[in-house]
């Protein structure tokens, strides 16, 4: 945690940039191959919206030398106070010991992707793995300081998932946005796409195959229900996916990007709060918690200005 608060502070003071890298892998047949694809574009089209300092790459139908060039340039570029999403979209395979993606010629394995995460010098990390069997790669891509976001909670569910679909519906509408600050969290993102993929079985009236799950602690089990009563969740709170609104048009304006992430940096010290709220008095969290929106208060005054 105390990692966090030093990234968040050398954010405040550097204009950080977030590096997305979406890859989508092999359908196997056309129809599949036209889904990934069109998810990937979709995906693409709206983080270049997303204002500030983006840098978006997209690998459609992506080899694994690609898929390291792609990771080699990212670690190349970037700082540790930046961001990283990695976005995963197409079909996993599991064999009870190690995940993969499968990719046009060799796959690429949870493992080695782990490994190409970790040279990435940006500390805050974001992995969604939207794949089926993608519950099989927790375990290797799990660290403090990475959200990790799968499709499914294991490497046995095996067939083909929807949770790309719903992933990426989140990112562009503005109901995903629950606490209406103009930003699209992790969190936030998660939670409507769950809600969404679990609302299709149901609308379908099919056996649920795919039961999506977030880790964020690099330590803990992955959950449906993130929560301070599980401890997952606060991060992936406080990582940033999408602007929206005034905070895209903020993100965009170099006068007003400091006073953005100031913004930004006491809304996650109010979330950090509430998950500490059960180790406070009362007094003491009511305290704290009137003084930091007291200061989010005058900082939305001075960037609405």
């Amino acid at each position: 945690m105390k990692l966090a608060v030093l990234l968040l502070a050398a954010a405040f003071c550097t204009q950080a940039a977030t590096y997305y890298l979406t890859i989508s892998g092999l359908g196997g047949e056309p129809d599949y191959e036209q889904r990934f694809g069109m998810w990937a574009k979709e995906i693409d089209q709206v983080v270049r919206s997303s204002g500030g300092d983006a840098k978006v790459q997209t690998l459609t139908s992506a080899t694994r030398e690609a898929v390291r060039r792609a990771f080699a340039e990212i670690s190349r570029e970037a700082r540790p106070q930046d961001a990283l999403v990695v976005m995963l979209i197409g079909h996993g395979a599991y064999d009870g010991y190690e995940y993969k993606i499968n990719l046009p010629g060799p796959d690429l394995s949870a493992t080695e992707l782990a490994s190409l995460l970790d040279h990435v010098p940006a500390a805050r990390q974001l992995v969604v793995n939207m794949t089926s069997s993608s519950g099989g790669a927790i375990d290797a891509l799990r660290k403090p300081n990475r959200v990790v976001i799968s499709a499914t909670k294991s490497g046995t569910e095996k067939n083909a998932t929807v949770f790309a679909r719903y992933w990426a519906e989140a990112l562009r509408d503005p109901a995903a946005d629950t606490d209406k600050n103009d930003s699209i969290s992790a969190l936030e993102a998660f939670r409507y796409a769950e809600r969404k993929t679990a609302e299709f079985y149901e609308t379908q009236k099919r056996l649920a195959t795919e039961h999506p799950v977030l880790e964020d602690t690099g330590k803990g089990e992955a959950v449906k229900d993130p929560s301070p009563a599980n401890g997952e969740g606060l991060l992936a709170g406080a990582f940033p996916v999408m602007r929206l609104g005034s905070a895209a048009a903020a993100a965009k304006d170099p006068a007003k990007q400091r006073l953005l992430a100031k913004k930004e940096q006491i809304e996650q010290q109010i979330d950090k709060l509430k998950y500490e709220k059960a180790a406070l008095s009362a007094e003491d969290y009511k305290r704290q918690l009137a003084a930091l929106l007291l200061e989010l208060a005058r900082t939305q005054e001075e960037l609405d200005k």
